[in-house]
């Protein structure tokens, strides 16, 4: 998978480094390990599961600190924050147009392509859109398979 022309499939931390300094982005460790943490766990982490699975690494690691790099990264336009949740938000190195869907049943967040780059509607006619959220919501198919419903939420 690419990122902005960067293969992220096994990235440096170097490469890391150099992708959030092209970014204007000072390449601290916690930010080189929060950006390397999305890009390589592409499950649309919360800010807490980042923190749980990087404080095994950076014992002084703090919330804060990771909530202030994912900010960072959504102001620099390099991470998609997702609001598909009332209640927190995830997060997406993944910065292409795309929409996501979530399972009701296990919580799985995928990326699902989108075939259109626009809304495709004649009343934004002249509008600037900036940003474009689309969330589904159901089960997914191996869900379903297990539920066996033939596909009703």
């Amino acid at each position: 998978m690419e990122i902005k022309g960067i293969i992220v499939e096994n990235i440096t931390q170097a490469q890391v480094a150099g992708y959030l300094k092209e970014n204007g982005i000072k390449p601290s460790l916690i930010r080189v390990k929060v950006m390397k943490y999305l890009m390589d766990h592409r499950n649309h982490p919360t800010a807490d599961e980042i923190y749980k699975r990087l404080l095994e690494e950076i014992p002084t690691l703090s919330r804060t600190s990771v909530y202030n790099a994912l900010n960072g990264f959504v102001k620099k336009s390099i991470v998609n924050e997702l609001t598909i949740e009332e209640k927190y938000s995830r997060y997406d190195a993944l910065t292409d147009t795309h929409a996501h869907f979530k399972c009701r049943k296990c919580g799985s967040v995928y990326d699902i392509t989108q075939e259109s780059k626009n809304c495709g509607s004649s009343e934004l006619e002249g509008f600037c859109v900036e940003e474009k959220h689309i969330y589904l919501k159901g089960k997914c198919a191996s869900c379903v398979k297990k539920g066996g419903n033939n596909g009703k939420t």
